[in-house]
């Protein structure tokens, strides 16, 4: 069984993958490259999976982020991938994953011993 550690983990590596993903890009070329589109897409689908995952304890002690936001996404994106809205993924790559990378690291501290 993973632990709660693990999927933060997953969420901030994804994160960290998705902003490098689009680095130096403009939102035009993100829009006019189906490879850049795809690549975020998944990671934004492991960020929304890994924190589905989370115990429901820990996503209650930490409710400054805004974890059903979150797996939202991740299921408008798997189930609606006829329908995604490309300038609400490139907002929230500029917007809030850079905001969710502080929160997880943060998090991922107070979790190690010492």
């Amino acid at each position: 069984m993973r632990t709660d550690e693990a999927y933060l983990y997953d969420m901030l590596n994804a994160a960290r993958d998705a902003l490098a993903f689009v680095q130096g890009m403009t939102f035009e070329q993100f829009q006019a490259s189906l490879l850049h589109q795809m690549a975020v897409l998944k990671a934004i689908e492991i960020i929304g999976e890994a924190a589905s995952r989370l115990s429901p304890a820990f996503q209650e002690a930490n409710p400054h982020i805004p974890w059903r936001d979150i797996i939202g996404m991740r299921h408008r994106l798997v189930h609606g991938y006829f329908e995604v809205d490309y300038r609400r993924v490139w907002d929230t790559l500029q917007r809030d994953v850079p905001q969710l990378i502080v929160h997880l690291e943060a998090l991922l501290q107070k979790e190690q011993p010492g």
